[in-house]
């Protein structure tokens, strides 16, 4: 009863929590008639199907996905990370490119005539010092570019991404009579600082490759159970801008603020000021957020410091109120500074990442397909999200694409959090992880049906 027992926990997660009794029954059958006792026959369950497929090559799968979870790299750094995915894609035969638009790979996976269509996961980790407990947890330190020691984590799901990627290619490479056409595999690095698609973009990536007629890719969902599916067309994630900002003063004792231009109480009336962007100058029913994420002035208790400098994150869904939210940004800052006296602010906005758009039309076709694979009712229609993610780029660039998102956290871990009264811990959290057998259980198999769909067998 060995091999029923290594899937016994994937099982019981995914019925318990979702009643997907498709991929339920797949990996028992799978199980059962792989007992010694079987002879290693059964015609209940098709061998060339994803989901069986991937009960068959889940153990290498995992030891992936725990070696990427162990080797986590910062954003442009991702050498290490790179050279697994080229490797993993030329074991199977894929045409591989590496360095596009810096660490990028670039698999091509030629399979007939047909349409072009591209996957694409993304590489870098985060500088989050990783507090799971898990026995895989990362250990790995690091200095960021200000030179600050840093602990590094996958916490936002990029290597459950890269695994199911991996999975996926595996398996349409060892399936090519179940479609025609060419896959383009993609891991791209920096999609955390917003940089990584456009750095491939101006690298030619749509004039070196064959370039896709539409593109597809998921990401984790940390308050979605496993065994479910989310979908949303056209807008799905945020704009994301970051600004700095550095208020001016002028220095002095503490004991005598008549002296000085105190730029932490500037930044503190600054602060507030803030959020009245939102609550009092754009329209309610349009989605924005303006977010203070750091404060950093001052050097000792009864000493007036110089300056204050503030971090901002700002989010919106379209063009319009982007701009809106920069606009007055920086109209606040520059009057709370001109209200003390104090020297004109430097304010700076990088970072930017467009909304990400899913094609409508493309977005229905993948959401029949993947409620066909798992049913309706697993399958299911999402709100946008403030989040962002550079996969939106490939949309501007004039591609059909679509992001769904993967049910990444078992229903009992849900329903412990419920049950608290708090909400379930966030992507970027360092105490955030995957049940990740289960969740690469629906997504490998979700992501080669939707390949097969997008690029069927010329007859």
């Amino acid at each position: 009863m060995w091999l029923a027992t290594r899937y016994k926990t994937i099982l019981t997660n995914l019925f318990q929590s979702t009643r997907s009794l498709q991929i339920a029954i797949c990996i028992l059958q799978f199980a059962i008639c792989n007992l010694p006792t079987s002879g290693g026959v059964c015609q209940a369950a098709e061998p060339h199907d994803p989901t069986t497929w991937f009960v068959k090559n889940a153990d290498s799968l995992l030891e992936l996905y725990r070696h990427l979870h162990q080797h986590p790299e910062l954003s442009l750094r991702e050498k290490e990370t790179s050279a697994r995915m080229a490797q993993e894609l030329r074991d199977i035969g894929v045409k591989v490119t590496t360095d596009v638009g810096g660490h990028g790979v670039v698999g091509v996976l030629e399979n007939g005539p047909g349409k072009v269509l591209m996957l694409r996961a993304d590489m870098d980790a985060l500088p989050v010092a990783e507090q799971t407990g898990l026995p895989y947890a990362s250990k790995v330190r690091t200095q960021d570019d200000r030179g600050a020691t840093v602990g590094v984590m996958h916490a936002c799901g990029h290597d459950v991404h890269m695994t199911n990627l991996v999975g996926t290619a595996r398996y349409l490479a060892a399936h090519r009579d179940k479609w025609s056409g060419t896959v383009l595999l993609l891991f791209q690095p920096a999609e955390e600082t917003g940089g990584g698609a456009e750095n491939m973009l101006n690298d030619g990536l749509l004039a070196r490759f064959p370039r896709p007629d539409f593109a597809v890719a998921l990401h984790v969902s940390p308050d979605s159970p496993v065994g479910q599916l989310g979908y949303r067309g056209g807008s799905a994630m945020a704009n994301v801008d970051s600004v700095d900002i550095v208020i001016k003063g002028r220095g002095g004792h503490g004991a005598s603020p008549e002296t000085t231009i105190d730029p932490i109480v500037i930044a503190a009336k600054l602060i507030l000021d803030l959020q009245t962007i939102v609550s009092r100058e754009v329209k309610p029913i349009h989605p924005a957020v303006v977010t203070v994420g750091s404060i950093h002035g001052g050097t000792k208790h009864n000493v007036i410091s110089d300056e204050c400098r503030l971090q901002l994150t700002l989010r919106s869904l379209t063009p319009e109120v982007r701009k809106q939210l920069q606009d007055a940004v920086r109209r606040k800052a520059l009057a709370a500074a001109e209200s003390a006296g104090a020297p004109e602010p430097t304010i700076e906005v990088s970072d930017g990442t467009p909304a990400l758009y899913n094609d409508p039309k493309l977005t229905e076709r993948v959401a029949a397909t993947l409620k066909r694979f798992l049913g309706d009712d697993k399958v299911v229609a999402v709100d946008p999200i403030m989040g962002g993610e550079d996969f939106g780029r490939y949309g501007l660039a004039g591609i059909p694409i679509c992001m769904f998102r993967l049910g990444a956290v078992s229903q009992k871990r849900l329903d412990e959090s419920a049950a608290k009264n708090v909400p379930p811990p966030s992507l970027h959290s360092p105490v955030w992880y995957p049940d990740v057998a289960e969740a690469l259980a629906v997504g490998v198999p979700a992501m080669a049906t939707v390949a097969m769909d997008l690029l069927p067998p010329q007859r």
